[in-house]
């Protein structure tokens, strides 16, 4: 999702999304750990920049208030 996308959910749709996105990044990385190789390796780094996103929306939301 774009940032101006994310910015319209709530800060519990948020962190419901943060958590989906740490998780989904522990399994590609155990993946690449077992495996060797993983069928994207692209999808590392773009779920790590979601999970960076993510935090930075979080935060000003926060401080928002």
């Amino acid at each position: 999702m774009k940032a101006h996308e994310l910015r319209d959910l709530s800060l519990t749709e948020l962190e419901a999304r943060l958590k989906d996105e740490k998780q989904a990044l522990m399994d590609y990385n155990f993946n690449k750990a077992i495996a060797g190789q993983i069928e994207n390796p692209a999808r590392i780094q773009n779920t790590r920049r979601e999970i960076a996103r993510l935090i930075t929306i979080i935060n000003e939301k926060v401080s928002a208030e």
